[in-house]
């Protein structure tokens, strides 16, 4: 069982093209939290939810615009994959590496 406690650098391919973002997660059993930082700003995760291989938060990006996502996903060893689902914009794939 992997665990997503950690530092990754994480790719969403989003319309505005490839988002590169780092993301610092802490599990505490079943809790997740952390921040994402990239191009956007950092901002904390809430309502992270960590169980076994599987994952999931919230966010609110800021910058360029304001808009919630939601992100879900699973860790595989040193790599996870997973979706970010925005508000009004859809859902993009995304896939990281532990940094």
């Amino acid at each position: 069982m992997a665990n997503i406690a950690g530092d990754w650098d994480v790719t969403v391919n989003s319309p505005m093209g490839a988002q590169k973002i780092k993301v610092t997660a802490k599990a505490e059993g079943s809790t997740l939290t952390g921040k994402l930082s990239g191009a956007m700003g950092s901002t904390p995760i809430s309502n992270g939810v960590s169980n076994g291989d599987d994952f999931s938060f919230d966010a609110q990006i800021t910058e360029p615009f304001a808009v919630s996502i939601t992100v879900t996903g699973a860790v595989e060893g040193d790599e996870l994959k997973g979706t970010v689902k925005t508000q009004g914009f859809g859902s993009f794939p995304m896939k990281g590496v532990r940094a």
